[in-house]
């Protein structure tokens, strides 16, 4: 008779109720891809959350404040 032993992995780190990943370019000079989770306040729009997540950004990456959004995804964080 065989068995079978399931071990749990270590526990999740606390997460967003949102993934996001927004690329910016400043074309011919740079671009930056981040992503990560957050949850947004109650009645933010989409909108709402760009701004803010471009903000982030450029903050970080000041020389990103007048690039293109190449691409910018918002999802709820769950499978």
């Amino acid at each position: 008779m065989s068995s079978s032993q399931t071990t749990a992995g270590p526990a999740p780190a606390a997460q967003g109720s949102h993934h996001w990943v927004l690329t910016l370019e400043m074309p011919g000079r740079g671009m930056t891809t981040q992503f990560g989770t957050w949850t947004p306040p109650a009645g933010a729009t989409r909108y709402d959350v760009l701004a803010t997540l471009r903000a982030h950004i450029v903050a970080q990456n000041p020389e990103m404040a007048s690039a293109n959004i190449i691409f910018f995804s918002l999802e709820p964080n769950r499978l």
